[in-house]
C-alpha cells in the first residue's frame, strides 16, 4: 500500500497503485500522468469515429503494465550464429508438430493456397515459428501493453498508432478487449499480427463474419496466404534451396543484394545440395551464406524476400523456407 502522502516521483520511477508490492518498479513517467494520458486516447479515438461503447470496454480499468516495459527495456542483446538459429527454430520436435497440423488443416491449407497463390509449406512454416501452430500467442492485454508503450515514450508515435488500430479493430466487432491477446509489444494472435497489419491483411475466410486470427484456423492460414500474396508473392515459385559453393568462391559476390542466373552461378561451380542440376538457368538468384565462408548455402528467389517482409531477417525467412519443405516433404 502507499503511503497517504507518497513522495515525489521521479520521471524514472513509478510505483502502479494496485499491488504495488507485488510487482516491480516501474521506470517511466510520473504515476499521476497516465489518467491524463488515458483521456487524451479517448479523445483521439473518439474525434476518429470510435464509439463511447467500444471505448468504455477497452478502457476500463486501464493501468500501465510492469511486465511490459520491464521487457520491453531489457530485450536481450546478443549475436546468434546460424548454426545455434536454426537449431532451436528447426528442432525435430518443431517439424513433427507441423507435420501433424499440415496433416489436419491439409485441406483447408489448399483452399487458401488456391485462393490467394501462395506455397501451403511456407504459410505453415510462418505458422510454425510465429506461435508454435497456434500453440502460444502471448498472454497480454493488447490494448494495455500498447497504451504502456505509448505512454513511455520511447516510441511512442509508433505504439500509439497501433493502440488507434486496435481501437478500431474493437469497433468492428471482430473481437472483445478481453480476448484481444498477444505479445508484450502488441503482435496478436496466431500470425502475430501487429493491429495495423491485422487491418490490412485479416481475412474472413471460414464465412462467420469475423476476421478471428486467435481462434479460427482457417482466417489465421488466410490472413498469412495474404500478408504475403499482397507483399509480392510469385506463384508456383520456390523460395530458395541449399546448394553447395567452391571454396574458390569470392564472398563478396554472395548476399541478397547480389543477384545473378542461376546459369552465371553454375559457371562460377555453385551445385544443388542434393546434387541434382537446376531445371532453368536463367532464373535471377542471389546466394546467402548465413554463417559466412565454409557454412551452409542457399540460392534465394525473389519469394525469399517477400518472406522478409513478414520479418526483415535472413535467418527467419530461411527457418521459414526450410520449415516449410520439411513439414510437406
Amino acid at each position: 500500500m502507499l503511503p497517504s502522502r507518497p513522495p515525489m516521483l521521479s520521471r524514472r520511477t513509478l510505483l502502479v497503485a494496485a499491488g504495488a508490492s507485488a510487482m516491480p518498479v516501474l521506470p517511466a513517467l510520473a504515476a499521476d500522468s497516465f489518467p491524463g494520458f488515458v483521456g487524451g486516447l479517448r479523445a483521439e479515438a473518439r474525434r476518429a469515429g470510435i464509439s463511447e461503447r467500444t471505448l468504455d470496454s477497452a478502457l476500463a480499468g486501464l493501468r500501465p503494465n510492469a511486465k511490459v516495459l520491464e521487457l520491453d527495456r531489457h530485450q536481450p542483446e546478443f549475436t546468434m550464429t546460424w548454426d545455434r538459429y536454426r537449431a532451436t527454430r528447426l528442432s525435430e520436435q518443431r517439424i513433427a508438430n507441423g507435420r501433424e497440423a499440415f496433416r489436419q488443416a491439409r485441406p483447408t491449407l489448399l483452399a487458401v493456397a488456391r485462393r490467394f497463390g501462395v506455397d501451403p509449406g511456407v504459410i505453415v512454416g510462418i505458422w510454425g515459428l510465429e506461435s508454435n501452430y497456434g500453440g502460444y500467442t502471448g498472454g497480454f492485454g493488447v490494448v494495455e501493453a500498447l497504451a504502456t508503450l505509448a505512454w513511455e515514450g520511447r516510441r511512442a508515435k509508433f505504439f500509439r498508432a497501433e493502440l488507434m488500430s486496435a481501437f478500431r479493430i474493437l469497433d468492428h466487432g471482430d473481437v472483445t478487449a478481453q480476448r484481444m491477446t498477444g505479445s508484450y509489444a502488441g503482435a496478436m494472435g496466431q500470425p502475430q499480427f501487429m493491429p495495423s497489419s491485422y487491418q490490412r491483411y485479416a481475412v474472413d475466410f471460414d464465412g462467420d463474419g469475423r476476421r478471428d486470427i486467435w481462434d479460427s484456423r482457417p482466417d489465421v492460414l488466410a490472413s498469412i496466404a495474404n500478408y504475403l500474396s499482397r507483399s509480392g508473392w510469385h506463384a508456383g515459385e520456390p523460395w530458395g534451396q541449399p546448394v553447395r559453393v567452391p571454396p574458390s568462391l569470392d564472398v563478396a559476390s554472395t548476399g541478397r543484394e547480389n543477384r545473378r542466373t542461376l546459369g552465371e552461378w553454375m559457371r562460377m561451380g555453385v551445385t544443388r545440395a542434393d546434387g541434382r542440376p537446376f531445371s532453368r538457368g536463367d532464373v535471377p538468384a542471389a546466394l546467402v551464406l548465413p554463417d559466412g565462408a565454409g557454412g551452409e548455402a542457399f540460392a534465394t528467389y525473389s519469394n525469399f524476400n517477400v518472406i522478409r517482409r513478414y520479418n526483415p531477417s535472413d535467418y527467419y525467412a530461411l527457418s521459414v523456407g526450410l520449415l516449410g519443405d520439411s513439414v510437406v516433404a
